[in-house]
């Protein structure tokens, strides 16, 4: 039971690592599109290349993480004694840990 539970924070924070990236993305996205639409950020004076192009980076590489992430926690998730209503969004705030610390020394 522990070693499972170990794997679990363990993969989670490790994902963590390169989920900085499709986060980022999303930001970026949310930020010079939607945001600034309403303004509440303002938009980056050089991005000037509409934002087809941005889904069309953003998608393939947020599905591919969310795939991965699925296919890591999945197996582990089958061996923990602890409900699925509990675990998967303790697993996606570990995965979100890294970015918030890198928000928080930025």
């Amino acid at each position: 039971m522990w070693k499972w539970s170990l794997t679990s924070v363990v993969v989670n924070l490790l994902l963590g690592v390169p989920a900085v990236v499709p986060i980022f993305l999303c930001w970026y996205f949310a930020a010079n599109g939607p945001l600034a639409d309403l303004g509440w950020t303002q938009r980056e004076p050089t991005e000037n290349d509409g934002m087809l192009l941005w889904l069309v980076i953003i998608v393939p590489v947020v599905v591919g993480f969310a795939l991965l992430w699925w296919l890591a926690n999945y197996p582990v998730r089958r061996r923990i004694p602890m409900a699925s209503r509990l675990y998967w969004p303790a697993s996606t705030l570990l995965t979100l840990a890294p970015t918030v610390v890198l928000m928080a020394v930025l």
